[in-house]
Formats: C-alpha cells, structure tokens, sequence
C-alpha cells in the first residue's frame, strides 16, 4: 500500500497520539487523497495548518501526494517570517472577529470584554456557525475537532483549555493579540461597540448610589444596557492584567 511520510510540528503534535510527536511517522495514502484529506485522517482540523512542505516546496489543500513522499506540516505562524512560501490558503488565517461555538460562551464574554468582536448564541447548530465563519471571514473557535473539519470552514481553532480564563489567555496568545487588546469597549452581551453616555442621562438608568460615586458611563446602542467602572471593572483589570 502507498505511504508517505509526516512530521508536524509545534502545537499540531497536540491532536497526536504520543508515539507520534515530535518525529517523523509513516501514513497510509489512499489512491488520489489530498493534502487536506491526510492531514484531517490524522485528526488535525485544517484550520490549525498554515502551511504544508511535501519534498520542501510549499503546497495547497487540494494538492495530491505521491508514494513515498515526505509531508512538513506547520501551524499558524507567529515570530516565524514564511512570506516567501505559499500557504495553503489565498487569504491569511490571521484576524481578530470571532465566532464562538454553543459550550463557549464564557470565553465570549470575556473576549467581549477585552474588545475583541466575537458572535455567540447558544443555539447556533454546526450549519450556522460554518456559515457565519466563512460568510463574515470570522475565525471559528471550538473544543470540537469535527466541526473545524467542516469543508466550509476556513478560519477556525480549536481551544485547547477546559476554563474559560485559560481559554482567553490561550486565545490571546495564539493570535498573538495582545497588543490589539481595547477593554471594554464592547457590550458584553449584544457584541455592540460601547458609546459614551453623559452622566445626567445614565442617571436615569443606573441606581442612586451607582449615580452618585462614578463619573463615568458608557451604553449599549441596541439593548440599553450601561456600563461603569465598578468593582467587576478592577476583577476583569486583574485578569487581562492592564
């Protein structure tokens, strides 16, 4: 049977069994298999790969290997300059729009919090999140390995961490956002951008006591909500350590 040889590095040795990190290992190739079918039969959702080597020269998704070849697989890129190769996509992977599966909705909030647009809603199915992903260009985040191999989905990550302010770090680091960060600016429930709101109206809308110790308030443009710097404001300051 046809085989090719394959070694992945950095964090794509996460989706790996042990024996199979950090070092090359023989795969099986089906007849007419391509380079996205390899490597998703490995269980590394395409998303996750910014650029495949077969024989040292940069290939696409659709590109078929032969017998015998060798395949280099790469993640994302951060500190690594691979501008004169050809990732395996037209477009960059990177941007700063998010769309969030159904069991990640703590993680919304808190990249809300930290300025970074993210859509979420707890009954989006597998079609609608793919959909909004590829349709709006936003990266799809999810612990789901199956959904990131969806066709459709071109922009995706799979978070790695079960607690969600593990998973916002992560996130933040991953794509390298540290420095994109714009805390709140945006409500956390509506993903709306925040506007400044004078202090004789939020008077009107938040309790006496908040009226009266905070000078400053911001508010939502489509659900109302207000917003003002109180002790929730110093926690969430402590946890994007600004």
């Amino acid at each position: 049977m046809a085989s090719v040889v394959v070694r992945c590095y950095q964090e794509l040795n996460d989706f790996l069994p042990p024996d199979r990190r950090q070092t090359s290992f023989p795969c099986p190739l089906q007849r007419g298999q391509t380079v996205k079918s390899l490597v998703e039969s490995l269980g590394i959702p395409h998303t996750e790969v910014d650029l495949v080597l077969v024989g040292g020269l940069s290939v696409g998704f659709r590109h078929k290997p032969a017998d015998g070849d060798r395949l280099s697989v790469y993640p994302v890129f951060e500190s690594l300059d691979i501008s004169g190769s050809s990732r395996v996509r037209p477009r960059p992977l990177r941007g700063t729009r998010f769309v969030l599966d159904v069991h990640l909705g703590r993680l919304a909030r808190l990249l809300r919090l930290a300025g970074l647009d993210s859509l979420y809603a707890n009954d989006w199915d597998d079609l609608a999140l793919s959909r909004l992903s590829h349709q709006e260009g936003r990266i799809l985040l999810t612990r789901d390995r199956g959904l990131l191999m969806r066709a459709e989905v071109t922009h995706g990550y799979c978070v790695r961490s079960p607690d969600p302010p593990a998973q916002l770090a992560e996130v933040i680091a991953r794509f390298d956002l540290a420095r994109a960060l714009s805390p709140f600016t945006l409500c956390l429930v509506c993903n709306e951008k925040l506007q400044r709101l004078p202090r004789r109206r939020a008077h009107l809308a938040v309790p006496p006591r908040v009226a009266r110790r905070y000078r400053r308030f911001r508010s939502c443009p489509r659900c109302g909500r207000v917003y003002w710097r109180g002790s929730h404001w110093e926690h969430m300051r402590r946890l994007l350590r600004l």
